[in-house]
């Protein structure tokens, strides 16, 4: 029996950012075509559709936001800043996005699958607790990281983010939590601007936040050394029951939204590594959950050998 859940639906595609966005159908319909004739979907289970409810978006969400993006959607505003596009349907896709995570990691914190991936948009690791941006509405791996804890049980989450730009809205929502540990490798300096190494975590939180930035030009053995010589020791001490993955494939080389070189077969290889680490503390469980990546070849090439390596 396969136990790898998958979330793969044309209704993600019907997020309307406009024709000359980079957050664009496109990116959707190319990852569906290219797992769907690999025969890679076929060998995951599929995850049916499941809208988050308040309670589940409230839990990192203020309401107040969510209602914003509610309302700024069914009267028809196209943008809610200078990045982030909507449409009508745009704030319930983006509810379909969180919830459906979440029910992925709920079939694999109930022992029903081993691992999963989210093919979803809008992105949402940018989306702070009162804000949308960078194309993010809600943010659905820490919605999914909060149902874990309250719903499950999981008393310690690791968010892995190796989208190029630091995840801010993750970064913050969890910066005070002991319970969930925060790594990014990232681009710096690069939008938002935030991600330093010394962001390190707030209060009860100090510590439970490791950022790894990387310059312009910095290929595999950067990226690489991040998860290998920073993240595995930090998540050995740890020793997270769960493992999420915040799976951005902008840092490729050929992404036109950054400057970083690392090449298809690293996601590859940075899956393997961030899998360990779940196969040592979390009985395997690991969820990925797609962030950026707007090179339409590269994005493809990267989701089809990532959840290979989760296969």
């Amino acid at each position: 029996m396969p136990d790898v859940g998958l979330v793969l639906d044309r209704r993600f595609e019907e997020h309307d950012t406009g024709p000359y966005h980079a957050e664009r159908p496109a990116r959707l319909e190319r990852i569906r075509a290219a797992l769907e004739e690999s025969g890679l979907a076929a060998r995951c289970v599929r995850i049916p559709l499941e809208g988050a409810s308040d309670a589940a978006l409230g839990r990192v969400h203020d309401l107040d936001h969510v209602r914003s993006v509610e309302r700024a959607c069914a009267d028809g505003v196209r943008t809610l800043d200078a990045d982030t596009a909507v449409g009508k349907e745009s704030a319930e896709i983006a509810r379909v996005a969180a919830g459906t995570t979440a029910a992925l990691c709920r079939e694999v914190a109930r022992g029903r699958l081993r691992a999963g991936f989210a093919a979803v948009r809008p992105p949402g690791h940018h989306a702070e607790r009162d804000r949308a941006m960078g194309f993010c509405l809600f943010n659905n791996v820490a919605v999914a990281a909060a149902a874990l804890r309250a719903e499950e049980g999981i008393a310690r989450v690791l968010v892995v983010d190796w989208d190029v730009h630091h995840g801010n809205g993750t970064q913050h929502i969890f910066e005070e939590d002991p319970s969930v540990f925060y790594f990014s490798v990232h681009q710096f300096p690069l939008y938002p601007g935030t991600g330093g190494a010394r962001e390190t975590g707030r209060l009860a939180g100090a510590g439970a936040t490791l950022n790894c930035p990387i310059p312009p030009g910095a290929g595999d053995d950067e990226f690489l050394g991040a998860l290998r010589d920073r993240l595995v020791p930090a998540a050995d001490a740890f020793r997270p029951e769960f493992v999420l993955v915040s799976a951005g494939f902008d840092p490729h080389a050929a992404d036109p939204l950054a400057q970083l070189e690392v090449t298809t077969p690293a996601f590859a290889e940075a899956t393997r590594i961030v899998r360990g680490i779940a196969e040592r503390h979390a009985r395997g469980r690991i969820v990925s959950v797609l962030e950026g990546g707007y090179h339409l070849d590269a994005l493809e090439e990267c989701v089809s050998v990532h959840l290979a390596a989760l296969l």
